[in-house]
């Protein structure tokens, strides 16, 4: 049944507990992320729940993309969410009220983004999600039929309303259907990807929604990496006066407990438990963010180890570390292949952190490799350069199909932004942990990483040197990245006004660049479209990366 107001259960008015399930699911796993909601589900009974929330779409991951138009998956999802309901019968569970999503078909055929209630051994109640957005790195106006019922349901003589993702961000809707209806509590699931930031953003938007339904709202959210995407967690309660009542951690599974209090002046016990976790520094929540999306990328692919260049440099530093802490850095290979123009710090660089992660360290010179092409190519200039960044892709490479290992590609987001790489050479690979993280950041990352691990009483991981030195590609004899970019400093913040506040030139110069960087700026980053295309997937981290968030056309005689 869609859109219900259930009000043949007890009205005692009684205290409701509600677990909060903050869950990592993956796309397409119907069994996996079922029998994911059957555990917790024992646990949150076990532990005294009434009703235990899972975040949107929990049975078919999300975003689960165009798999929602074949008719055979949501026919299986439906299959799962029955079974499902029946096992939690079998088990004694028929009492609790367990909220999951899940992809359904409306009665025309074209699917739904639905919101379930598994009680009792059945499906009791639906929602579908009204507000499809159609921005970002979301495309569902394109893949779901909207809904347009509300969902109020009595548990304990408590009226809950729910609602999904969406539906909560805009004005109206369901959210003002609920106002209306006098509900005690607004449960909302949700599917928010993690930018840097978008914390505190949540937590406003739901005091709002709070104060407009006066009554308590429920942010359950998923975690985990999911291609390019990652989920943070940190699901939270807040009050009709803007209170924040509990918080989830950020970047792991958890299961939390809050309990919506007895109306007052009823006899009735009240679990009274909450967690309240801070949420992390800035520069921590991107550096988890992009631990957990390669280590989710690698667990749900199959992937047991990575390989990747070390150069001695900050980048491939930063990436190895991320890996080593996503994995493990015994599953990590680094590979040093120095030429005729690496200099002797960048290879003791990279022999240190190798030795500091306790990672594979193999040393492959690529200067022989070079004179046999050169003999036959006789290449110059930038073709030699690249030259040399192709024969390092060919070794990762190498290694990659040997050892069975993901390949991942080093390059930041200030160097994808203005096509800083070489095609086929260090843009090898499968992941990208940094795509979407700014030069500046990247340091700012690694200096946040070794002050992690002297506060733990560890070896800070990244040699200061790497972290201190001008960055160079090696390439040519005293080639620094500036000779060819401006300063990072400075490039990143025309950077961000161009890609994130999309500012065109005259923007631009409002803000206060000068004419040369800008100009030099914009003609990179428009020159470099076509090499963000064949760039590997990396994790989403800042309001607008590369990929799903900003697509231009590769072909454009436009020009400021």
């Amino acid at each position: 049944m869609t859109g219900m107001t259930d009000d043949f259960s007890d009205s005692s008015n009684s205290s409701v507990t509600i677990a909060l399930a903050q869950i990592d699911t993956c796309v397409g796993d119907l069994d996996g992320n079922a029998a994911k909601v059957l555990s917790y589900s024992r646990r949150a009974a076990g532990q005294g729940a009434d009703v235990v929330l899972f975040p949107e779409m929990t049975l078919t991951g999300y975003p689960i993309e165009d798999l929602a138009f074949r008719a055979t998956f949501r026919q299986a999802a439906w299959d799962k969410a029955s079974t499902l309901a029946e096992d939690l019968g079998k088990e004694g569970l028929g009492d609790l009220y367990v909220v999951v999503g899940t992809v359904a078909a409306d009665a025309h055929g074209l699917p739904r983004n639905r919101l379930i209630v598994l009680h009792q051994g059945v499906v009791e109640a639906s929602y579908d999600k009204h507000f499809l957005p159609n921005y970002g790195v979301f495309d569902e106006f394109r893949i779901f039929s909207p809904g347009d019922l509300p969902l109020v349901m009595t548990i304990k003589g408590r009226k809950i309303g729910f609602a999904i993702c969406e539906d909560i961000w805009q004005e109206g809707g369901p959210v003002a259907q609920l106002a209306q209806k006098g509900i005690d509590l607004l449960a909302t699931i949700n599917g928010s990807p993690y930018e840097e930031g978008k914390g505190h953003i949540r937590t406003d938007l739901c005091a709002r929604r709070a104060r407009e339904v006066t009554a308590p709202v429920i942010y359950l959210n998923q975690v985990g990496g999911q291609d390019d995407l990652v989920f943070d967690g940190a699901s939270f309660v807040v009050n009709p006066d803007g209170g924040v009542e509990e918080r989830s951690p950020q970047f792991v599974e958890d299961l939390s407990f809050w309990t919506l209090p007895a109306v007052a002046g009823t006899d009735s016990d009240q679990a009274g438990r909450s967690t309240l976790i801070p949420l992390m520094d800035s520069d921590e929540e991107v550096y988890r963010a992009c631990v957990l999306g390669l280590k989710d990328y690698m667990a749900k692919n199959g992937f047991k180890g990575v390989v990747l260049g070390l150069s001695g440099g900050i980048d491939s530093a930063l990436v190895a570390t991320m890996a080593a802490d996503a994995i493990g850095g015994s599953n990590v290979w680094g590979l040093s292949m120095p030429s005729m123009y690496s200099s002797s710090g960048s290879k003791d660089d990279a022999a240190d952190l190798a030795a500091n992660m306790g990672a594979h360290y193999e040393i492959q010179p690529i200067e022989p490799l070079f004179q046999a092409f050169q003999k036959q190519l006789d290449l110059q200039g930038i073709a030699a350069e690249n030259l040399q960044a192709r024969m390092r892709g060919v070794l990762v490479m190498a290694y990659s199909n040997s050892h069975g290992l993901l390949a991942l590609a080093t390059g930041n987001k200030s160097e994808l932004a203005c096509g800083y790489s070489t095609i086929y050479g260090d843009a090898v690979g499968g992941y990208a942990p940094i795509k979407d993280v700014l030069k500046t950041k990247v340091w700012q990352l690694a200096k946040w990483r070794n002050s992690y691990a002297l506060g733990k009483g560890q070896v800070p991981p990244i040699p200061v040197n790497s972290i201190l030195k001008p960055p160079s590609a090696e390439l040519r004899p005293g080639q620094k990245d500036s000779d060819s970019l401006p300063e990072y400093e400075l490039l990143d913040q025309v950077l961000a006004s161009y890609i994130e506040k999309a500012h065109g030139r005259a923007d631009l110069l409002k803000d206060g660049f000068d004419p040369e960087t800008v100009d030099t700026v914009m003609r990179l980053v428009d020159k470099a479209e076509w090499k963000r295309r064949q760039y590997p997937l990396g994790p989403k981290v800042t309001a607008l990366a590369f990929g799903r968030d900003r697509r231009l056309p590769v072909t454009s005689a436009f020009r400021e």
